[in-house]
């Protein structure tokens, strides 16, 4: 098999072999992508995959930066919360709709090119909203770790509500009351509650956000006052 058998088709190019190993990541996950089946979804040898990319980790790394590439960092909003609680909102869509994406972003050292402009906006909005640089650095990464975290959390919990409501019932009556009093009381909660049966069993990925976000303003404003208690001394 030559690069193409068909003599008619186009020579192939790097962003073609990155998407194919995007769709087999998805119907497959990442652990079953080799350059063979890569390969083979491309109608060519796997050898010839090498004139495209260096190697896997090649591969990898391009598939990693075509998903994050997906991810809206607004540039027409003025209040840095609402830029970052769009930004989280989008990355959320985007890496669910990759389930293998969460994982592999958090183990790649060698970004890329969209990866480098996704973190390197993050930081000017907060750097533009006053934080300092090194809260900006623990800022992005604290709310990259929430988004990445909560994602893969919500893509790997095994049960829907009408299960943890059955399972909660099973479980409720030979749960010692006196050695679990908060179980048993979340337990019975959940058995008698109005979760709706598409709750996942994870808690509200907004709740969270908000929770990041309002943390960060209070830090912003102790660092301002601080900041004008200075220069009110300095005078």
């Amino acid at each position: 098999m030559t690069e193409r058998s068909n003599p008619n088709a186009k020579p192939l190019s790097k962003e073609q072999v990155l998407y194919a190993a995007i769709n087999l990541a998805d119907l497959n996950g990442i652990e079953s992508l080799s350059m063979r089946k890569l390969g083979d979804s491309l109608h060519v040898k796997a050898m010839s995959l090498y004139n495209h990319v260096k190697d896997k980790d090649d591969v990898l790394d391009g598939i990693v930066d075509i998903v994050v590439s997906k991810i809206n960092v607004p540039t027409d909003k003025i209040d840095w919360k609402v830029v970052l609680y769009e930004r989280a909102i989008s990355a959320h869509e985007v890496l669910l709709l990759h389930p293998w994406a969460s994982g592999l972003i958090m183990s790649r050292s060698n970004p890329g090119p969209s990866m480098l402009r996704y973190i390197d906006s993050t930081m000017g909005i907060l750097r533009n909203a006053g934080f300092s640089i090194e809260m900006s650095d623990h800022a992005w990464n604290t709310l990259d770790s929430y988004i990445y975290g909560y994602t893969l959390q919500e893509l790997n919990y095994p049960f829907d509500m009408a299960e943890i409501k059955k399972m909660a019932a099973t479980y409720l009556p030979h749960l010692p009351i006196d050695e679990y009093p908060y179980m048993a009381e979340l337990t019975q909660h959940i058995v008698k509650s109005s979760y709706k049966d598409d709750y996942k069993g994870v808690h509200n990925y907004n709740f969270g956000l908000d929770l990041i976000l309002d943390g960060l303003e209070r830090i912003l404003k102790s660092q301002n006052k601080n900041k004008g208690s200075k220069n009110e001394y300095k005078k």
